[in-house]
């Protein structure tokens, strides 16, 4: 069975479902989203960081994001509100790519439950059966499957149905599972992939002669994407590796020769089409991909084997000669192999494995599995490429280089917290000095602020009071309470005063309080107007006031808030990064000796082979190197050493064999 590798763009892509446009979510898959109709600058952060696959930096930001999202007042006027819902599924999405299972799968759930729509329904999931899937919880994963409801998407439906064929195949259930893939087989994106499993369930289902033709089909799928070259190439080894044991050696030799001389499955396919040739007594058919591969690489198993097969096809064919030279060729390599395993184990055992495998340089390139073998300082790398390149090594690999970068992002952050201390002293250095003089102004000019507000307060109070119970003296101008105090003078100096002047006095004095309640009785509702008018533009000057000394306020505390109350904030801080950094150091300290030891334990197993095949060679090189000598006593030839070498040109037949095939 063989999982279609995942594009992580893409599927990224298809689970942040944020792309401006309503068609986006429909037409997402291996399109890339428009990051500019995302209102949501920090959401818009979060894509562009899980389009770098920086899984952690991605969740660091969406986590934050969300978490102040819910912490708002007014949640629907924040700029993440119409994506909500969208980004919550999304840090599921995160957390799967991060290898989080358990809380991806707590996530992803969180939506199944909430009232969405079916197309993010369906695709949580899809992404939860994915996880179930992985964690090799079959029977779970079926449920997630049989959660779907209305319309699925169409950029996920036939990665569905190839899930769920998966699922089948592992719950032991064949014949469904050929049912499912036969009708996604032609599915873009499940070229070769669905074929073959298509032909893996079909033997599973015992029908074997269906599984040859399928897996015939699947080795001559014509593709130019590299991962359909090597399902294709797979399927031609699995269909010449069960012809050879059924003995159609010939049939099995025209699939093997169909596999890529260029791909990852080319040496066990030269070896397998090397034995297909030998059991069918066609020795000099199996020194062609023999002869090709004993070139290659001496760290592959195959390889290796193919340097004992190659002598043996010569003795078989009577050049003894040329056998015991490669016999010999052949125990010089062992030797050096070994010599390399040696200096591989020591390499582990002094930690420098560990260094090779977290190079940045390296990791930086997608291929950088492929590169460690090149490198000349770290011998532990050259017969580990098989082991490196298993699922349960890369999960071990991942963990650990996943810590190294924690590691390394606690130790960026413990910096950060020196470079905030900086700034918070240099604010205090600039603010300390001149907020002393601006509180001592702000004091004086807050107390008569207080004082007009006080002021205005009680006219307005007296305005309403006047409005039930009129009061026109309360109105009256300037002029005219000097005259109402002209008259209280006059009045109080007339006293008691009796005679004719002191009574017509009297009637002027009389009369002038007349006039004077006249003017005041008679404007007094103008008056009031005027004086409401002018309060109301009172209050446009009051408001206006009152703004800036709430931005004075406001800009104060900002002031004082940008340095103060810091200290225990960042010691807390430090404490919890340092305690992390210490816990780290114990994981990786755990998961790098778990390393080291599956690496040790497959070197030591390799050198064990090595030291058979070394034997086997020698014991074959003195049988061959007899059996020459013999022949060269018989017939007065030369000695074996200058025996020519043999004029057969393994790479043209081969090639001619595979003409057509890319």
């Amino acid at each position: 069975m063989s999982v279609r590798p995942v594009r992580q763009a893409a599927l990224v892509a298809a689970l942040l479902l944020v792309a401006a446009s309503p068609a986006a979510s429909e037409s997402v898959e291996g399109s890339p989203l428009q990051f500019k109709d995302v209102d949501d600058l920090h959401f818009g952060e979060v894509i562009y960081y899980a389009y770098q696959q920086r899984w952690f930096d991605a969740l660091q930001r969406l986590d934050a994001e969300i978490h102040q999202h819910h912490g708002v007042d007014e949640p629907e006027l924040d700029s993440l509100y119409p994506y909500i819902d969208h980004a919550e599924f999304s840090t599921g999405a995160i957390e799967l790519l991060y290898r989080m299972h358990q809380r991806a799968g707590r996530a992803v759930r969180a939506v199944l439950e909430a009232n969405v729509e079916d197309g993010v329904h369906n695709r949580a999931a899809y992404l939860l059966a994915r996880i179930h899937f992985q964690k090799a919880q079959f029977e779970d994963a079926l449920r997630a499957l049989e959660s779907l409801r209305g319309d699925v998407p169409d950029d996920i439906a036939g990665d569905i149905e190839f899930l769920r064929a998966n699922v089948y195949m592992a719950l032991d259930r064949p014949a469904d599972a050929a049912e499912l893939l036969a009708d996604v087989e032609g599915e873009d994106g499940l070229e070769g992939f669905a074929s073959y499993n298509l032909g893996i369930a079909l033997l599973q289902d015992g029908r074997t002669e269906a599984a040859a033709r399928q897996l015939d089909r699947a080795g001559q799928v014509s593709s130019s994407d590299p991962a359909v070259l090597a399902i294709r190439d797979k399927s031609n080894l699995l269909l010449g590796t069960m012809l050879f044991e059924g003995a159609q050696f010939e049939l099995a030799q025209r699939s093997l020769d169909r596999v890529r001389l260029e791909g990852a499955y080319s040496n066990q396919a030269l070896l397998r089409a090397g034995w297909a040739g030998a059991q069918a007594e066609r020795f000099d058919r199996a020194l062609v991909p023999w002869g090709i591969l004993a070139r290659r690489n001496a760290t592959d198993a195959a390889v290796q084997e193919a340097l004992l097969a190659l002598p043996y096809a010569y003795s078989k064919r009577g050049v003894h000669g040329r056998a015991a030279l490669l016999y010999g060729s052949a125990v010089e390599t062992f030797t050096r192999e070994i010599e390399k395993l040696d200096a591989s184990i020591v390499s582990i055992l002094e930690g420098e494995f560990l260094e090779a495998l977290v190079r940045e340089e390296i990791r930086q390139d997608k291929d950088w599995v492929i590169r460690l073998r090149s490198l000349p300082d770290a011998p532990e790398t050259f017969y580990l490429m098989q082991l490196m390149a298993s699922h349960d090594f890369q999960t071990a690999l991942q963990n650990y280089l996943d810590l190294e970068d924690l590691r390394k992002k606690m130790v960026s952050w413990e910096t950060s917290f020196d470079a905030f201390e900086d700034i918070i002293r240099v604010r205090r250095a600039y603010y300390e000095p001149i907020l002393s003089d601006i509180d001592e102004q702000f004091r004086t000019l807050d107390a008569q602020i207080r004082l007009r507000l006080e002021q205005r307060k009680a006219i307005n109070h007296r305005l309403e009071q006047m409005l039930i119970a009129p009061r026109p003296s309360l109105l009256a101008t300037a002029e005219e309470m000097a005259v109402s105090e002209w008259i209280d003078a006059l009045k109080a100096a007339l006293g008691d005063a009796t005679g004719a002047s002191a009574d017509a006095l009297r009637h002027r004095i009389r009369r002038l309080e007349g006039t004077l309640v006249w003017n005041l009785e008679t404007r007094y509702h103008e008056r009031l107007t005027d004086i409401h008018e002018d309060l109301r533009e009172l209050n446009v000057e009051v408001d206006a006031m009152q703004a800036r000394y709430e931005s004075f306020v406001r800009t104060r505390q900002a002031a004082t808030h940008s340095y103060v109350g810091y200290e225990d904030t960042i010691a807390g801080l430090r404490s919890r990064v340092a305690r992390a950094l210490e816990d780290l150091d114990v994981l990786m300290k755990r998961q790098g000796h778990l390393l080291e030891s599956v690496a040790i334990e497959q070197l030591e197993i390799r050198r064990e082979r090595l030291l058979a095949q070394q034997n086997q060679a020698r014991f074959a090189f003195a049988d061959a190197y007899d059996r020459a000598a013999k022949a060269q006593a018989g017939a007065d030839l030369p000695p074996p050493e200058e025996e020519p070498e043999a004029q057969e040109s393994p790479d043209e037949p081969l090639r001619e064999a595979r003409a057509g095939t890319p």
